[in-house]
């Protein structure tokens, strides 16, 4: 019995409740706001409990995730890296050719495979095989190049991009713009933690904002619009702009999604008009726009509790990256911390005008078994840092 209760204490110990904490009032939040966002829908014909149901279902499968990844010793992870990222590759690759025609033609994207009842986006479960095999290359790199210089941090950035491209490659080719921004973010954290000197880094940050205010030049103007078209840009991806820009100005047509999001959050008030409880539709809420959903039933109340808890495993997370002991460890953390980041910033701005709507969900919350999955998988590499340091 005594041995029972010290083994007990000890996994106790190991396991990071200030990680799983947050995570789990997010996923009951998601579960309340999706079950509003498929009550108030007069479009959705389906069952509210199949619906939620099945959402649960990822969580469950999630969790599972979770416990497994927890037991995967750092150097099996080490040696996995490279067949994980290759194997992305291959199935992303495979994309391009078996997707789902159905869901292409009503987004635009070919980014899901059809399974059944169920799809499936391979570029969210990329996300965390690019991550692990960037976190593996700065490593062994670093490990290699003890004393750092231009030529080495050069080297570095080479590699770097070389693991980075085949992924945008592809990322572009399904035309998934979102997801390449949530992989460009992952880049920038790792790069900017992987110890390259600043005589690199402050000159590249420059040209990133030079090029960044090119394109805005050129996305709002006839002249920019003309050449980017030139280049594959579709006009639905300048009606998000427009949309952005002005989320009023097409409030019958391609601004409606972000304007309706607008006036629901702000119709909540202070303290929402209360659970399940809606006089606004939102199209897509269920996904894209889950962040209305709270905002109008819980109001400005609500809307900072959602926030605050991502704040707080945010800051859980960067206490792991700093604890860890683990090189590879604290830069796998690092491209974690970028993606649900990224996703949480660009969700919410998209909800309340701030930035262009891109497709994003909002990690645990938002509808869709892939990123849920991919977020859960993050998790439990966080925890997996904390649980193999204290065996």
């Amino acid at each position: 019995m005594e041995n029972n209760r010290r083994t007990t204490k000890r996994i106790d110990s190991r396991i990071d409740y200030g990680v799983i904490l947050p995570v789990f009032l997010l996923c009951l939040i998601g579960l309340g706001a999706l079950y509003v966002a498929y009550a108030q829908n007069p479009l959705y014909k389906g069952s509210l409990f199949a619906g939620v149901a099945k959402q649960a279902l990822w969580y469950v499968l999630g969790i599972i995730a979770v416990i497994i990844i927890m037991q995967i010793k750092s150097k099996w992870l080490w040696k996995l890296t490279p067949y994980i990222y290759g194997g992305g590759l291959v199935i992303m690759l495979a994309l391009l050719e078996f997707y789902d025609r159905g869901l292409a033609e009503s987004t635009g994207s070919r980014n899901w495979f059809h399974l059944g009842a169920f799809t499936l986006q391979p570029a969210e479960l990329m996300k965390i095989a690019y991550i692990l095999m960037m976190a593996r290359i700065v490593t062994s790199h670093n490990s290699k190049y003890r004393q750092r210089n231009l030529a080495s941090d050069g080297i570095l950035i080479g590699k770097m991009f070389a693991i980075t491209l085949p992924v945008l490659l592809l990322v572009l080719l399904q035309k998934d713009f979102g997801t390449m921004l949530v992989f460009l973010a992952i880049f920038g954290g790792i790069f900017l933690m992987s110890g390259i000197t600043w005589k690199i880094v402050v000159p590249l940050i420059a040209t990133f904002l030079v090029l960044s205010s090119l394109i805005l030049f050129l996305v709002i103007s006839d002249t920019g619009r003309e050449f980017l078209a030139n280049f594959g840009f579709k006009a639905y991806q300048f009606k998000r702009i427009d949309s952005w820009l002005d989320p009023f100005h097409d409030i019958q047509g391609s601004s409606r999604q972000v304007a309706t999001s607008i006036m629901a959050i702000g119709s909540g008030g202070l303290l929402g008009k209360g659970f399940n409880v809606s006089d606004i539709y939102v199209s897509v809420r269920e996904s894209d726009m889950i962040f209305s959903v709270i905002g109008e039933n819980f109001g400005f109340i609500g809307s900072a509790l959602v926030v605050f808890l991502y704040f707080v495993l945010i800051y859980r997370m960067i206490r792991v990256c700093y604890d860890t002991n683990n090189e590879f460890y604290a830069y796998i953390s690092a491209g974690i911390i970028m993606m649900i980041l990224f996703h949480v910033f660009e969700n919410i701005g998209a909800n309340i005008g701030l930035l262009p709507l891109t497709g994003i969900p909002l990690p645990f919350i938002s509808q869709g078994g892939s990123a849920l999955l991919s977020n859960m998988i993050g998790i439990g590499l966080i925890l997996s840092m904390r649980f193999q340091a204290s065996k």
